[in-house]
């Protein structure tokens, strides 16, 4: 595949403006919250009824550029959420897919008042039939082995669980609202497929570009900063050793798989569905075949899996 990846130095409104007409699969993107967050060169400080009509003037870009099949994920905080809500759909005629809620353990802390732990994001599709999603891509392994179980998988749901990015994260950048990789790893593979073209206009940290790098999607990103622009460059020539972050789910393996033949299918396939772009992750997820099946395993000589993968036993 020739992979084109594209950090653009600009303002988003004015750079929208020169994206051909729906010539983009998916927009995934996290714009500033106006909640004066300082982001070095700009501080989203704005009066409420001109950020809500700059938000109208940013989506409406958003969708002319789309395909007609293409959707738009959108990070917003609370205050703003159904206003953005209400001019996807009411104004702009975006079709409603589904309201996600980031859950994370660690946030902000209040005393007058609960402390957040969520952000939302909205999932809205341009045509309200033909859409792309790809379930099969973004499964989380099941609980239990049952015949009667699709063991692909089971549909992550609409509330998901990733830890914020820590300043101690090994993949930590100088941005104050970094999302994880994981996030936009779920939102990438279910809404589009290899070789399309997803479009961050408010790029920040350079998630967007890491990951589609990574599922081999052709990637646009935007931002008014070019020091961060500079580094989501610099982060695309990084080793890649698998995404900062996990849905911890991935890394359980079912209880009862008691037949030999169908452990070790199951085994394998959980690597390749699963930890396909979490290679450090393997580790983990054996040690926990090793803990709950090892004795099973040793009776049907299975054991050379974890010498495949250097795990003692």
């Amino acid at each position: 595949m020739d992979q084109k990846l594209e950090a653009i130095c600009g303002d988003a409104l004015e750079e929208l403006k020169k994206i051909p007409t729906e010539s983009i699969d998916l927009i995934v993107t996290d714009p500033p919250y106006n909640l004066n967050e300082d982001y070095g060169k700009t501080k989203d400080n704005l009066e409420f009824d001109d950020y809500l009509l700059f938000t109208r003037e940013w989506l409406s870009e958003a969708k002319r550029v789309l395909k007609k099949s293409g959707s738009i994920y959108v990070f917003m905080g609370m205050r703003y959420i159904s206003y953005v809500y209400g001019i996807l759909e009411k104004e702009l005629g975006f079709t409603f897919n589904s309201w996600i809620t980031w859950y994370y353990t660690q946030g902000i802390g209040k005393t007058k008042g609960f402390s957040p732990r969520h952000d939302d994001i909205l999932l809205f599709n341009k045509n309200s039939k033909k859409f792309t999603f790809n379930l099969d891509d973004i499964r989380v392994p099941q609980k239990y082995y049952r015949s009667v179980n699709n063991m692909r998988g089971a549909n992550p749901g609409n509330v998901w669980e990733f830890s914020h990015m820590h300043y101690c994260n090994r993949n930590r950048k100088k941005h104050p609202t970094q999302k994880p990789e994981a996030l936009y790893e779920r939102m990438i593979l279910a809404s589009s497929n290899k070789g399309d073209t997803v479009l961050d206009p408010f790029l920040g940290s350079g998630t967007l570009l890491r990951v589609c790098q990574n599922t081999e999607r052709n990637g646009i990103g935007i931002d008014i900063n070019s020091e961060y622009i500079e580094m989501s460059k610099k982060r695309l020539e990084e080793k890649f050793k698998g995404f900062d972050s996990m849905d911890e789910r991935m890394a359980r393996i079912p209880n009862d798989l008691n037949d030999p033949q169908i452990r070790m299918e199951y085994i394998e396939n959980h690597i390749k569905w699963f930890l396909h772009n979490h290679n450090d992750a393997i580790e983990d997820f054996l040690f926990s075949v090793k803990e709950k099946y090892f004795e099973k395993m040793l009776e049907s000589n299975q054991l050379y899996i974890f010498d495949q993968y250097d795990i003692k036993y």
